[in-house]
């Protein structure tokens, strides 16, 4: 008799332990992508930002340019770091993958304890790689807010001059 999860008995176990991982890889690549875009955007918008600075004698202007400049190097470091986390979930769920394929070899043989130990190494590769997918998706949350906060404060200061031009005679 075989057990309940066993290959004969339940053929998408394979697919699953090996598909699920698979899943979660490629959601980190895109993500890895993604956050490699919003970087370069920083990148971008921090050497804008320096021009500008550097051309800008209006003291409302400067002030909000070099707001602005502080939270572009923390929002880099916050990209940075999601993609570290988002590489560190790739490669994590990528060995859970392969561990996955390779306990399923090993499943219906008589290697337990062998299997036991590629079952635990699958549960801490998923677990590692689903800490660094959270925390890199917590970094780019925060990094969002960092960004909308430099479009509001730049709104602001566009109204301001607005209400001065339209106050004048």
């Amino acid at each position: 008799m075989t057990s309940p999860m066993s290959v004969p008995d339940n053929p998408l176990a394979v697919l699953t332990l090996i598909a699920a991982p698979a899943v979660f890889t490629n959601a980190s690549s895109v993500l890895v992508l993604g956050t490699g875009n919003r970087l370069a955007r920083v990148v971008d918008r921090t050497r804008y930002i320096a021009q500008q600075l550097r051309n800008e004698h209006d003291r409302a202007l400067c002030q909000m340019y070099s707001t602005q400049l502080e939270r572009l190097e923390k929002r880099g470091q916050k990209l940075v770091g999601g993609m570290t986390f988002f590489y560190t979930a790739v490669g994590s769920f990528a060995a859970a993958s392969l561990v996955s394929l390779l306990g399923a070899m090993l499943a219906e043989t008589h290697y337990r304890l062998s299997f036991a130990l590629i079952a635990a190494l699958v549960l801490i590769a998923s677990s590692v790689g689903f800490v660094g997918l959270s925390s890199g998706c917590t970094l780019l949350v925060q990094e969002t807010r960092l960004a909308l906060q430099s479009l509001r404060d730049e709104g602001r200061i566009i109204r301001d001059s607005l209400r001065e031009l339209s106050n004048k005679p």
